[in-house]
């Protein structure tokens, strides 16, 4: 670990300068590095926005393990009965992809906060209800109504909601005690960017996804549901990568997949779990960089990519 002990200080300065909250690096199966931008920084539950899009992709993942759910391929019809015949060939994994093809100008018109969703008062059926202006599979376009769908998917399987199910089936097992997930006007535990976790335990979250679905011996998640989860399966942002089922894949210079690829999760504001298997490298960062959310995702290429 010398050898990143220089990398390491440069990190932290950069840090101070970006005033990002904190920031913990797992390399080799051992914590090397931590970083919090005071005390409070170290136990605080950061809303980590977005990120919760990747979390819930391994919740779906693990109720198809189970059984819960059949497959990707399920029509979201098997839940939603009544709806539009124009969006019967939506599946699961078109929402996991983003590539539903209903209309949703989240990262356009309403530059990147779905607030035309927030403020109805029914935000299952405001998503349903958006005209189709694609075929689904044709193209990825960034949308937490997906994921909200999502949510809703796995309240009717589980027949509980999606944080009883998730403390259950992830954060007990990986030992994440304190969380808070925050739920729609209906009830519906929020898909796209309602949980609040530690550094820490974000941290847990790409160790599991490294180590393949596997911690402390126990298979959470099957590890054939990590490596299809963060595959590449669309590529629509230059900017920032190509995306799996609700992870982002980092492109590297020349805009390709690296091979072996390095994964990560993204949230509005800044917050991130970045998985780098090759390197048994899992970053997690914590701010609230509003202008520029991508400022600790620069970071980790400029030292570690």
């Amino acid at each position: 670990m010398n050898s990143y002990t220089s990398i390491f200080k440069e990190l932290e300065n950069e840090m101070k300068k970006e005033r990002i909250s904190a920031c913990v690096i797992y390399k080799e199966s051992e914590i090397s590095f931590q970083y919090y931008k005071n005390i409070k920084s170290e136990s605080k539950l950061f809303k980590i926005n977005s990120v919760t899009k990747s979390i819930l992709s391994i919740l779906i993942g693990i109720a198809i393990d189970k059984g819960i759910i059949e497959s990707v391929q399920t029509p979201i019809s098997v839940y939603f009965p009544t709806i539009d015949p124009s969006k019967k060939d939506i599946t699961i994994e078109h929402l996991l992809t983003m590539t539903a093809g209903y209309e949703w100008p989240e990262w356009g018109a309403w530059n990147g906060r779905p607030f035309p969703m927030i403020n109805s008062m029914d935000w299952v059926n405001y998503i349903l209800e958006k005209k189709m202006v694609a075929n689904p599979g044709e193209k990825m376009n960034y949308d937490s109504g997906a994921s909200q769908l999502l949510s809703a998917i796995l309240q009717k399987a589980t027949k509980s909601k999606l944080s009883v199910f998730a403390e259950n089936m992830l954060f007990k097992p990986l030992g994440i005690h304190e969380y808070l997930w925050h739920e729609d006007s209906k009830g519906i535990n929020i898909g796209g960017f309602g949980l609040s976790l530690t550094t820490n335990d974000m941290l847990k979250i790409g160790i599991l996804m490294m180590q393949k679905g596997v911690w402390l011996g126990q298979q959470v998640v099957s590890c054939d549901w990590v490596e299809q989860s963060t595959t590449p399966k669309y590529h629509t942002y230059d900017h920032v990568g190509s995306y799996g089922y609700h992870w982002w894949v980092l492109l590297n210079n020349d805009l390709k997949v690296n091979n072996p690829p390095i994964f990560f999760a993204m949230g509005y504001g800044g917050q991130y779990i970045i998985v780098s298997p090759e390197q048994k490298l899992v970053v997690a960062f914590n701010c609230a960089k509003y202008i520029d959310s991508f400022i600790p995702l620069k970071l980790f290429r400029k030292y570690f990519q």
